[in-house]
């Protein structure tokens, strides 16, 4: 079995990234093709998309506490390739109450996949850089597929999308099969005499904050092909958008693993809600082209960077790798109300109520931030149920 910190392995845990958070990338193009091709209205689409994290949640939350004690590589493979067969059931469908059943079926099947992921980069000797590595191959999974999968939906149909996700997923099991490293104490000696009583109350509160940007970020992100086409600009800049939000996705959790030791993750933790929410109301604000690019193009970033820091500083606070196992469901939880919040929201009142929403579940997240220490010794936390 592979070691953790092997190359196979952190090859494996990429590719099991990249297929997991595949919503983190995919999100504008699925509801956009949702809309567009089959005909669905936005909360519908929503809808679907909620139906696919809130699955990955219920996944997350049953595998997390078990981390310890399920083999994970048979649970990434099955899981992956559960979620491969779900995808591929939906490109031959277009009942809608058939496709919302086989969301939320790959999405269970992924979550309990990614959940091993996590779980398995928290025991690394350390969980900030290899995350950040992680999150540098889903940069580059992204622009490859926000370069190639608009035009590819145009040419082929709204079916090939869920064709590419089955695809991906069964990408992942392979490699899983192949290469998914196994957590053991015997090949982890950092998590040896790790604390495994219950999870202290600041990373309770880190948990929430994530889960707050989450929400934001699924909210605004399912809508940022929508409200660019609505406001009338082309296919062709749109895509460009999409391509260059990619681009920018390889360099924040690269910059995140540079400032780990440089800059505190408290205060990254407490300033990136803040930037996100400023990022959404001019994206769902502008009426021109350039604002909307420029704020579009960062907008996922922000995410990655801050939540790069939030893993590491959650590994410390909680070091036996069940909470950040659990990494799928705090991330997905509020990713789950996102878009059938978001759809729910521009279909009542339009775009911009997108932004004032941002605001306030910002603030939200700002006061959970707040809650953080500033040192990191899991051994002085208070401890809650």
């Amino acid at each position: 079995m592979k070691h953790v910190d092997s190359t196979s392995g952190r090859i494996a845990l990429m590719v099991a990234h990249c297929a997991g958070m595949v919503d983190l990338v995919a999100l504008p193009v699925w509801v956009g093709a949702l809309i567009a091709r089959y005909g669905f209205d936005p909360q519908q689409a929503g809808l679907l998309a909620t139906l696919f994290l809130a699955g990955a949640v219920l996944g997350s939350l049953c595998l997390a506490p078990r981390f310890h004690r399920v083999p994970v590589r048979v649970v990434a493979v099955l899981g992956f390739s559960t979620s491969a067969l779900a995808f591929w059931g939906v490109a031959g469908t277009s009942d809608f109450a058939l496709m919302a059943g086989l969301h939320v079926l790959a999405g269970a099947a992924a979550g309990a996949s990614l959940a091993m992921t996590h779980g398995t980069i928290a025991v690394s000797r350390n969980p900030h850089r290899l995350f950040a590595i992680v999150g540098m191959a889903l940069g580059v999974f992204a622009i490859v597929f926000m370069g190639v999968m608009p035009p590819l939906i145009q040419a082929a149909g709204a079916p090939v999308l869920f064709q590419v996700f089955g695809g991906v997923m069964a990408l992942a099991a392979v490699v899983s099969l192949l290469a998914f490293p196994a957590p053991t104490q015997a090949q982890a000696p950092a998590t040896a005499g790790r604390p495994t009583g219950r999870i202290g109350a600041p990373v309770w509160f880190g948990i929430v904050g994530i889960g707050c940007m989450a929400l934001v970020q699924a909210m605004a992100f399912s809508f940022l092909e929508r409200v660019g086409s609505d406001r009338g600009f082309s296919l062709e800049a749109v895509t460009g958008v999409l391509v260059a939000l990619g681009v920018v996705n390889l360099f924040p959790a690269a910059l995140a693993a540079w400032l780990e030791k440089r800059w505190s993750a408290r205060r990254v933790l407490l300033v990136g809600p803040v930037l996100q929410a400023a990022l959404v109301v001019v994206v769902m604000g502008a009426t021109n082209f350039a604002p909307y690019a420029a704020a579009a193009s960062v907008l996922v970033a922000v995410m990655i960077f801050t939540h790069t820091f939030a893993f590491g500083l959650l590994a410390r606070l909680e070091p036996s790798g069940r909470a950040l196992a659990a990494t799928p469901a705090m991330l997905m939880v509020g990713a789950a109300i996102g878009p059938v919040l978001g759809g729910t929201l521009v279909k009542a009142q339009g775009y911009p109520s997108l932004g004032v929403a941002a605001v306030l579940v910002g603030a939200v997240a700002v006061f959970c931030m707040s809650r953080l220490p500033i040192q990191t010794r899991a051994a002085v936390l208070p401890e809650v149920a």
